[in-house]
């Protein structure tokens, strides 16, 4: 696969999820730095580094062949000219499925090389559920 470039963080990030939307292993790992000082951590799981760990981590979740949908809302970005830092919501959906599955927080750091930006840390977790609204107060009669 040809070496893709990513001229800005943006373009890194639209990559990456469109990687994860269409379970395509070879762009996923295009986004990300081909250091060894990379990390991982999908929702629930281990701190995964290195680019083995990370690249067994997302052939794993590809092949168990369920695809979803995904919208990112919600984005924070902080950017600097050598470093950018992405928080964002993932909402995920089943494609052909109404309902929406739980949201992730997911936190994402790209840093500038020679060849364009790329990814050198992922962090998910799961998103906290909406809170229920508190019973309304007791109104009391005199």
């Amino acid at each position: 696969m040809p070496l893709r470039i990513f001229p800005t963080p943006q373009d890194a990030e639209t990559a990456f999820y469109e990687a994860l939307e269409r379970a395509d292993l070879e762009l996923m790992m295009a986004v990300w730095s081909e250091d060894e000082e990379i990390v991982c951590v999908h929702p629930g799981g281990p701190r995964l580094a290195g680019q083995d760990q990370v690249r067994e981590s997302w052939r794993q979740i590809f092949a168990g062949g369920a695809r979803s949908r995904l919208h990112v809302t919600q984005q924070v970005a902080i950017s600097g000219t050598m470093v950018a830092v992405h928080s964002v919501h993932e909402n995920f959906s089943r494609t052909g499925e109404a309902r929406p599955m739980q949201a992730v927080v997911a936190t994402n750091v790209y840093v500038r090389t020679a060849s364009g930006w790329r990814m050198v840390a992922h962090h998910g977790s799961p998103a906290p559920g909406t809170a229920e609204p508190p019973p309304p107060a007791a109104k009391i009669l005199h």
